[in-house]
Formats: C-alpha cells, structure tokens, sequence
C-alpha cells in the first residue's frame, strides 16, 4: 500500500502551535492598529476643543468684546476633562484647569512642570488680545486618552499571558500523552509477552528435569509462532500495515475461538456471523489484536462472570462487528474518552488496549470504532465497521 499523507500527530500539533503563535500576531496588530487609530482621532477632537475654548477665553479676556459672553462663558466652563493653562505673553499664569484635584492648589514651579509637559506633547494655541498682546493656551492630554494610550499594552500583556499559557498547556499536555503512551506501551509489551515466556520458561524446566512429553516440541512451537505474532503487532504500530483481502467471518471466528480457550469458564462466550463470505481489506494479525482487546475489556467489566455476544452484519458497502457485554457499562461523558491514551478504569490499568484498537481501526483499515450503547450494570455494545469489498 502507498504511505499515507495524513499529517501525524507531531507535524499537527506543530501547526497547531504556528497558527496559535500567527493568531496572537494578528490580535495584536489589529489592536495596535485600532487603538492608535481612535488614540489620533480623538486627540484630534481634543485639538478642536481647546482652540474653541482658547477663542471663548479670548472674547472673555477682550474687555471690548460685544455679543453674547454667557455663551462663551459656558464653553470655558464646559471643559471638565482636558488639562490647560493659559499664560499671559510676560510669562504670568493668568487661568488653569482640571490639573488634578480641584481642592489642592498647585504651586507655581508645578505649573511651570505643567506647562513644559504640555508644551511636549501639543503645540500651545495663541490668543491675540490686542495688537500688542498675545496670551498662549498650553494643554495637556486628557484622563480618556491617556488611558487609550495605554489600552494597548494592557491588551498585547494579555495576549501574551494567553499565548504563553496556551503554550506550556499544550506542551504539558504533549509530553504527558506520549509519556503515558510510551509507559503504556512498556507494559502492553511485557503483558503481551509474558504468557508465551513463561511458558517456554516451564518447558525449559521440564528438560532440565528429564520430563519431555511427547508434545513438548509442538507445544514449545505454539509458544514461538505466539512470539512472532506479538513482535509482528508491535512492529506494525509505527509503520504502515500490509492489507489483504480476506474472509472475516472466518478471521473473526478464528479470533473469536482462540480467546473462548482463555476466559473463564463462568464467562459466556457466543457468536452470530452472516453464512455469507463477507470480504475486506484488512490485517488479520491486527485486527485480531482488536478483539482480543475487545473481549479482554468486556471480560474485566463483568469481573469475569457473565455473558459476551459478537455479531457481524452486512450492510452495502459495510461490514458492522458488534460486541456487547453484560459488564457495569460506560457512564456517557467517557464513551469518547476510553479511546484517548492513558484513560483506564482499572487500578491496574495504563489505557492503551482501546487507544491501539482505536489506531488500528481507524489510521490502519480506514474503519471506525465506538460505543454504540451502554446502560449502566446492563450491557455495552462496542461497534467496529469496516469497508467492505464485493
């Protein structure tokens, strides 16, 4: 078969990582972009506001002035939020508001800081008030546009908290899966290879001891091949699979009579396959690995006393195996969660049988496999599909 071109799972989370480093680049240009947008318009307006109030503070200043002073009276009183000092042409602080709170009085080296700090930061506006006379009006920043000035790295600090979190967390989360993948693994390798080593480790004894039956040879042979089968499994897990074309109501039967053997006797095995050959593309030494750990989980789920049923169906195109379980069932918030590595219910366990199950199924033979229903201390029916092949 070709390689597969999926992306795997570490060239994923590495996108994953670019795309949520990009994001956080582009809140922040964005932010950046706006704020300084709003920060110049409304200086602007600022700008307006006190050449209007420079002019209303000339006619008031005009003791010449004609028309309506009330008016402009009230646009000098208006300005509640902009900071100003107007300063006679000798130099001699005539006015000044809103430079802080209204009850203390400032001294004049304050104003004098004032007047240098507002000179920075806008041009003065001059007010004519004879032909040899000429008042200037310096002024400051308001309270809203300092705090818009600073709005942006308020919003970049906290991006960059979120991105670095989102980092550490995803990273965590990385290492902790593959460590409870590679722990996992360990143990499903010496789990697996323990029956057939121990038992060549008993035939081994009896030569020592003399005692050779006569199907001793045949017997120490069903313990090699089992060897090979475990070491092809393994082998199988980070490389791409050869798929064949085969029966699987016989790769099942076969499957299914191999772990009848091997159960206790209090557990009722049965199964209901179509007398039809149904065909798929499949690898039987994997898919057997499937429903080994399939029975497996429903033999500890019923703590070994009740009954397990296996039916395959044939659907156009499909090839459903259902496996159901008198066991204590599968709460629903976990039905997704059985098949993540390191989930287990067991105090023994280390939930890798459903996460390889899950691969196998899925990544190898391009099927799927779920919890098709679970009812509490009732039963549960895990269902596989697989493609079928006319």
């Amino acid at each position: 078969m070709k390689q597969n071109n999926k992306i795997n799972a570490y060239e994923l989370r590495r996108f994953i990582k670019i795309i949520l480093f990009l994001f956080a680049i582009l809140i922040s240009i964005i932010t950046l972009l706006l704020s300084q947008r709003l920060v110049n318009k409304i200086a602007a307006e600022e700008s307006k506001k006190m050449s209007i109030w420079a002019d209303a503070e000339r006619i008031l200043s005009d003791p010449n002035s004609e028309g309506d002073l009330g008016f402009h009276l009230s646009i000098v009183q208006a300005n509640e939020t902009i900071p100003a000092i107007l300063v006679s042409e000798s130099g001699r602080i005539i006015q000044y508001v809103n430079l802080g709170e209204e009850t203390v009085k400032p001294s004049k080296q304050e104003l004098l800081v004032y007047i240098n700090e507002f000179n920075l930061e806008n041009k003065p506006i001059d007010i004519p008030i004879d032909e040899n006379t000429t008042y200037k009006v310096y002024f400051g920043k308001s309270s809203v546009l300092k705090q818009l000035e600073y709005y942006p790295l308020v919003v970049l600090a906290i991006v960059a908290l979120f991105v670095l979190v989102s980092y550490f967390a995803f990273s965590y989360s990385t290492r902790s899966e593959q460590n409870q993948v590679w722990v996992g693994l360990a143990k499903e390798t010496a789990h697996q290879l323990g029956t057939p080593i121990s038992s060549l480790m008993g035939w081994v004894e009896c030569i020592d001891n003399n005692i050779i039956p006569d199907n001793a040879g045949e017997e120490m042979r069903k313990d090699v091949d089992r060897l090979k089968i475990i070491t092809e499994r393994f082998s199988k897990i980070g490389s791409e699979p050869v798929l064949e074309l085969l029966v699987m109501t016989e790769i099942v039967e076969r499957s299914l009579l191999y772990m009848k053997n091997r159960i206790s006797s209090k557990t009722d095995l049965s199964w209901e396959l179509p007398s039809n050959k149904l065909q798929a593309y499949v690898n039987e030494n994997l898919l057997n690995w499937v429903i080994e750990n399939l029975i497996k989980n429903s033999v500890d789920a019923m703590d070994g006393v009740g009954s397990i049923q296996c039916k395959m169906m044939d659907f156009p195109g499909k090839i459903y195996i259902d496996i159901t379980d008198t066991g204590k069932g599968i709460p629903r918030n976990q039905m997704k969660d059985i098949f993540k590595p390191g989930f287990t219910s067991k105090k023994r366990g280390w939930g890798l049988g459903l996460s390889l199950a899950k691969r196998i199924i899925e990544d190898y033979h391009k099927g799927q496999i779920f919890v098709k229903e679970s009812r509490p201390n009732s039963k549960t029916t895990i269902r596989i599909i697989l493609n079928q092949t006319q």
